[in-house]
């Protein structure tokens, strides 16, 4: 049995912040029910550019119920789909759901058992009512100012931002399905960006508050650790090697055969290295850069190093440790290709036998869920001849 099996979510969401909640809630076993604007479906399935990971990663193994809810004969089928759900999830604007008559005011009487998780831009404050996204509240927190160096702020390499927040947000789901378990009772659960946002600036707020100076940008700070930076190789690569204690400088000059640093009294120290920083680091990076990268890893390894070639995000799909660890899965892409996809990283007792993703199309479940409604075939086919639902 699965962690979560038996608990149905309704998933009101689009773009990467509410997906995520569900594609965790899902790999833990919920039954999943993508809610789509009927007939075109979530426009996230189109989009291009960068877009064009969204849809695909963020909802295996869902189900897919696309349903015009602007017309009553729409919200009538969610909200006798709400008497079996137990968790409720969105992500739309401020005041969508209210004004669709599917808030969580307009709902909680009703459906006392049901946890709604409502994720925005920012939690009740001065700030609630702004449109957010991922790449404005990098800005707005310090994420930005922290990532590029100076004078450049610099948006994150993945959208951190939404994905941390959908996190939360199926960690408070998780909290409330408990806090019912105890009582029986239903509540509100809310995440947002922006609040996500400054808790992962938390640890540079308390380096402020420690320090009473103003906070570098990551790219000009000064390390905790002497050696903890990228280099260049003699064949035009770029590798990150760390030195994070006394005890591994000793086994990086004995594997590196640098003598004279080992008896050098004024770099026995990790403190005492970042003293020697100005001319130090320097010779490290030369040091490395008369060596091709294969050298420079095989002796960091020898070494008990942490290091790294700098990896693109293609090359995971070949990983030794993603492959053999069995942490990727074969997913389903929209056009029936599959590709190795990251799974949740973690494990609960044993990994259970690996299980294909499986992408819906859209609406591919509206007559089966419509079905365990009590509609009859007749009327989902009128329904469908008028746009109020979409079958796959």
């Amino acid at each position: 049995m699965k962690t979560l099996e038996g608990i149905r979510v309704l998933e009101f969401t689009h773009a990467v912040l509410g997906p995520t909640t569900g594609r965790i809630l899902s790999e833990l076993g919920a039954e999943v029910i993508r809610v789509e604007p009927a007939p075109n479906g979530d426009p996230t399935r189109k989009l291009k550019g960068f877009g064009m990971g969204y849809f695909p990663f963020f909802n295996q193994n869902k189900k897919s119920l696309a349903v015009n809810l602007k017309d009553p004969r729409g919200l009538k089928i969610v909200k006798s789909l709400l008497n079996s759900t137990d968790v409720l999830v969105e992500n739309f604007g401020p005041g969508t759901m209210d004004r669709l008559g599917l808030g969580y005011e307009a709902l909680a009487s009703d459906f006392p058992e049901l946890v709604y998780c409502a994720l925005k831009g920012f939690l009740p404050g001065p700030y609630e009512s702004r449109t957010a996204l991922d790449e404005v509240v990098q800005m707005m927190s310090g994420l930005a100012y922290m990532t590029g160096p100076p004078g450049q702020p610099l948006r994150a390499g993945a959208s951190v931002i939404d994905v941390t927040t959908g996190m939360m947000g199926a960690m408070a789901i998780l909290a409330a399905l408990r806090e019912r378990d105890q009582n029986g009772k239903g509540q509100l659960v809310r995440s947002a960006l922006f609040e996500t946002a400054a808790f992962l600036m938390g640890h540079h707020m308390t380096y402020s508050a420690v320090s009473g100076e103003p906070v570098p940008p990551m790219p000009a700070r000064v390390s905790a650790w002497a050696i903890y930076h990228q280099f260049e190789t003699s064949d035009g690569q770029r590798v990150f090697v760390g030195v994070t204690s006394d005890k591994q400088w000793l086994r990086f000059c004995e594997v590196f055969e640098q003598n004279d640093w080992l008896t050098d009294d004024r770099l026995k120290t990790n403190n005492g290295r970042i003293d020697q920083r100005d001319w130090f680091l320097p010779a490290i990076r030369e040091m490395f850069a008369s060596m091709p990268l294969d050298e420079i890893l095989s002796r960091c390894a020898e070494a008990g190093l942490p290091y790294s070639p700098i990896a693109r995000p293609e090359d995971l799909f070949e990983d030794a440790q993603l492959n053999e660890g069995d942490s990727l899965f074969p997913a389903m892409l929209a056009d029936g290709r599959q590709a190795k996809l990251p799974r949740l990283p973690f494990v609960l007792n044993e990994r259970e036998e690996a299980q294909s993703g499986k992408l819906p199309e859209l609406g591919e479940h509206t007559r089966e869920i419509l079905l365990s409604l009590g509609y009859a075939p007749n009327q989902i086919s009128e329904l469908e001849s008028e746009d109020i639902i979409r079958e796959g």
